[in-house]
């Protein structure tokens, strides 16, 4: 009988490629930018920190009970940016801002000439 993975195993597995894991954030991201979906990115960040060491090993490194930590970045959870910011460093990620199209000012500078 042949023996399948969990998803969610099989997931936080190639999570541990920090390559896999930057992959993954930056498309997270990009959907919260384009969508909205906040709850998409904080689930994402939650998966790479389980995959990079564990989110109780991690509260051991930053200033957060695991508790907090998971209710922070639940569904209903609103961490403050700082939250998140350090939850990425920690697992060795950053934030950054990239224009959308190189050579385009945005939409706001545009109306405002």
């Amino acid at each position: 009988m042949r023996h399948y993975r969990d998803f969610k195993d099989y997931h936080v597995d190639k999570l541990k490629d920090p390559e896999e894991a930057r992959a993954y954030l930056e498309l997270a991201l990009e959907d919260y930018a384009t969508d909205g979906d906040r709850e998409e990115f904080l689930l994402a960040v939650q998966d790479v920190a389980e995959a990079q060491g564990e989110i109780r090993k991690l509260t051991g490194q930053i200033t957060f009970n695991c508790q907090d930590l998971y209710k922070a970045l639940s569904k209903k959870g609103d961490p403050q940016m700082k939250t998140v910011d350090t939850l990425l460093h920690t697992v060795g990620f950053r934030l950054s801002v990239a224009p959308l199209e190189p050579h385009k000012e945005p939409a706001a500078v545009r109306d405002k000439m």
